[in-house]
Parts: C-alpha cells; structure tokens; sequence
C-alpha cells in the first residue's frame, strides 16, 4: 500500500476522479444514498490517500480546527468493497488520526459516524458526545476522540 496526504490545490485530475468515484461508489450507490457529495468542504480538507497499485482503496478527509467544528474532524472515511476485511479501514483511521494529531497540535478530533460503526470508532479511542441523528436518512451519532487519547 501507498499513502499520501493531499490539500486540494495538490490533488491532479485523475487523483481527484478516483476520490470522487470511490466515494460515489460506497456512499451513493453501496447505500443506495443519493446525497450531494460535491459539498464544497473538499477545498479546505487535507485528503488522506491508500493506494493498492493504481487503484484507489481508503480514503479520508481530514479539516483543521474551527474549518468543520470546534475540533479538528475527519469524514468521509471509506474503503473499497475489494479489500474490506483486512484492516484497511483501522489503517486509514489510525493514520488520518495521527496526522491529525502531528499537524493539529492540542485539540480533540470530531467525526459524524455512522451509528452502525460505533464500536468500530469507540475502538479507536472516540466517544458519543450527544444524541443520535439523521444523516441523508442514515443514522449517524456525534463522536469525539479526545486529545492525548
């Protein structure tokens, strides 16, 4: 595997295609969600990046304090249905996490996650910070990983 992070100023035309398809792929089509992906957030988030070859396979955006929330936050996280099942997504966690942590310096990490994978971020140190929510009609729940943790 591969790994980069990208602002988008940095990412190319092919690289920027692959991230939309791959989202498109899982959020819209997998969960049968039509939702407007093109949000306008991409411009002020660094992309993290997994590789496998040529093909796009994890993939997360990352946002500096205050740009999202209060904290700095992470969404949009992803892998591909190839290679579900062998701890890509921990991967692409674990290093969007510590990138956040390098280059965030002293601040909490915010996500909207996906209740269903809630044992998945409690794992990864996040906690539930407030009420459940509908998210283009997907329950979502409000997480937070405090610093240091």
């Amino acid at each position: 595997m591969r790994w980069e992070a990208l602002s988008f100023s940095e990412l190319d035309t092919v690289t920027l295609y692959k991230m939309m398809e791959l989202r498109q792929e899982v959020f819209v089509v997998e969960q049968n969600c039509p939702y407007m992906d093109a949000d306008g957030d991409d411009v002020f988030a660094v992309h993290l990046m997994g590789w496998s070859e040529e093909k796009l396979v994890a993939y997360l955006r990352m946002f500096a304090p205050s740009k999202k929330y209060i904290e700095a936050s992470i969404g949009r996280v992803v892998t591909s249905p190839s290679v579900r099942g062998q701890g890509i997504g921990i991967e692409v966690m674990k290093r969007g996490l510590k990138f956040a942590h390098d280059t965030y310096i002293d601040t909490a990490i915010r996500i909207s996650a996906q209740s269903h994978l809630r044992r998945f971020y409690e794992n990864l140190g996040f906690e539930v910070v407030g009420e459940g929510y509908l998210e283009d009609g997907i329950p979502h729940l409000p997480m937070v990983k405090p610093y240091g943790v």
